[in-house]
């Protein structure tokens, strides 16, 4: 490690046979580089991709490891080649904390897409040093990749929108969400819930679609204009040719989406959002020619997606539900998360001296 290499403070996964017990531990920051912001972190949202990664689903757990992607804090250190952000701004850090900054897609807004990004944890830079993530006191993250804050919006309440959040806005951006558009949010949880609530704030007719009726009275209250139980009936058939786009939030290998390509109109897009540990069912290119759909994928989103999105919550006053829990108990909310106790997204707040 560089004499001249900033270490940071964490609460790490440091035995993979324990994914969920977590300690404080020293480690080394990104090396610093003028176009860079070093940020004092306050809170960090907690992200299904967080238990996905600790448990090994996405492959084997690489120790120590230090989760967390929904980060918001204060900068307090600010490269000389920094546009737009000064020291004591309040900014925030999604799940991408770099990329090659000169091919196509990062010059056209599609940095989120680049062959050579890089994810705030589990990866590394090009020099070798290892990305830790938000739990933690402190992040060192070039600029395409730290959002300013606006001052509409807490601390707390912006933290899960830097990935949940982002993670459907981008989706349903840039598939014409918005007023005379139908649009189906298939889960409510950590994600679904954000994709509701964002819908219905770009001018959608929401319908929500749930395995349950347990979360009916949440759907009203978040906006959904329409709850449809998929155990109850043929949903199926009664609203064939119905919806422009479906957001898909869930994560389960036996997702029946086939149920949900009927009910789209003429080129009607299905994307999911949720990444399984798994394999998708296999299905047959029939599922997609009586209406013309369309299944595809979306990957979080851009730094420009980020911002506009955080203009819609502050100018239409965006609260996502969440639990504040001190970051001493990352234990409690990962296993929550992965036992989906969270109503509907957990937020961790700092506590590292």
């Amino acid at each position: 490690m560089a004499s001249s290499q900033k270490t940071f403070k964490g609460y790490g996964v440091t035995n993979p046979n324990h994914w969920s017990d977590f300690k404080v531990i020293d480690y080394p920051a990104k090396n610093w580089e003028e176009t860079d912001v070093e940020v004092a972190i306050t809170h960090c949202g907690v992200c299904g991709s967080d238990v996905h990664t600790l448990t090994g689903g996405w492959g084997a757990l690489k120790t120590p490891m230090i989760v967390g992607h929904e980060i918001v804090g204060t900068a307090v250190r600010v490269g000389s080649k920094v546009k737009g952000i000064k020291k004591g701004d309040r900014v925030g850090i999604g799940a991408q904390i770099g990329s090659c900054y000169s091919c196509r897609q990062c010059k056209n807004d599609n940095e989120n897409y680049c062959l050579k990004k890089i994810d705030t944890y589990a990866s590394q830079y090009p020099d070798g040093v290892r990305t830790q993530g938000g739990f933690a006191n402190g992040i060192i993250a070039n600029e395409q990749y730290v959002f300013p804050i606006p001052d509409g919006l807490s601390s707390a309440n912006v933290a899960s929108m830097l990935c949940a959040g982002l993670t459907v806005f981008s989706p349903l951006k840039r598939n014409g969400a918005g007023p005379g558009k139908k649009v189906g949010v298939i889960g409510m949880g950590g994600l679904g819930h954000y994709a509701v609530i964002f819908a219905k704030a770009m001018g959608a007719d929401v319908y929500v679609f749930s395995s349950s009726t347990s979360k009916r009275e949440d759907a009203k209250k978040m906006g959904a204009d329409h709850f449809v139980c998929t155990s109850d009936g043929n949903f199926t058939e009664d609203l064939r040719f119905t919806l422009d786009l479906i957001i898909s939030t869930r994560d389960a290998e036996d997702f029946p989406f086939e149920q949900f390509l009927p009910i789209l109109d003429v080129h009607g897009m299905l994307i999911s959002v949720g990444l399984a540990d798994n394999l998708l069912p296999q299905t047959s290119i029939f599922n997609y020619a009586s209406n013309g759909s369309f299944f595809g994928g979306s990957h979080i989103g851009s730094k420009k997606e980020a911002l506009e999105m955080l203009a819609l919550a502050t100018e239409k006053n965006i609260k996502p539900w969440i639990e504040e829990i001190p970051m001493k108990d990352a234990k409690r909310a990962v296993e929550g998360v992965k036992a989906n106790k969270a109503h509907f997204r957990y937020v961790l707040v700092q506590d590292i001296n």
